[in-house]
């Protein structure tokens, strides 16, 4: 049953994103920045609403209090492709960092580009990392939310931690908190294949990291807070 539901999933996430990506090509092409964000949200709230209903996967937001007004810097843990989703409703108008493969993609690369995401060649190392905090700057001008998953990829629950340089980048240049957020995802949307698993994603917005720490203490307290918080939130093992 679980199989078959999965299964089920999969089209409708399939067909919801062909629908809407190809259905919202005008907007693509002269369509304002706030409804191509608005687009993307019922977007994810159609995918988010059909993991609930077919395949029983639902999710828990703890800690919006810890979530300001207006823009912010956010590195989140990366387990699964749900949370790339889910920020789109989470947050008002987020800016993603991804990689530059994924412009590639017929039609999402030309959606990313259109929203301003923030694309990182990461073989481009220094300069790379340049562009990186020169386009979070523009970004967070314009009041939106600046999203970075830490580790640059999806990981396994339980994997080593993997920390990347470019969350650091980000907050010794932007000069502001940065949120670490915690989540399970992955014990029930596993980063590949397409079985899911019923129950609940928690997604935990944990206590900010103020602005101003050297290089090692910053690094050292983000991965304690989200890793920390990330074993607490692994579920009990399947009876």
């Amino acid at each position: 049953m679980i199989l078959l539901r999965s299964v089920l999933f999969s089209l409708w996430l399939a067909l919801v994103s062909a629908v809407m990506t190809i259905g919202c090509i005008p907007l693509l092409v002269a369509g304002p920045h706030r409804a191509i964000v608005g687009a993307m949200r019922l977007w994810a709230r159609l995918i988010l609403g059909g993991a609930r209903g077919i395949a029983g996967v639902r999710y828990e937001v703890r800690g919006r209090a810890h979530l300001p007004h207006g823009p912010c810097l956010i590195a989140s843990k990366h387990q699964s492709m749900w949370e790339t989703i889910a920020f789109h409703l989470l947050l008002d108008d987020p800016a993603l960092v991804m990689k530059r493969e994924l412009l590639k993609i017929p039609l999402y690369g030309q959606y990313a580009k259109r929203t301003q995401m923030i694309v990182v060649d990461r073989d481009g190392h220094a300069r790379s990392l340049k562009t990186l905090v020169a386009d979070a700057r523009d970004r967070l001008a314009r009041g939106r939310q600046i999203v970075i998953f830490p580790e640059g990829t999806r990981r396994a629950p339980g994997a080593v931690p993997d920390y990347k340089p470019g969350i650091a980048a980000l907050y010794s240049q932007l000069g502001i908190p940065c949120i670490p957020v915690a989540l399970n995802s992955g014990s029930y949307w596993p980063r590949a294949g397409v079985m899911k698993r019923p129950g609940t994603i928690v997604i935990e917005f944990l206590e900010p990291i103020p602005a101003g720490l050297k290089r090692a203490e910053f690094m050292a307290t983000l991965e304690t807070r989200i890793e920390g918080a990330g074993a607490r939130l692994v579920p009990p093992p399947r009876a």
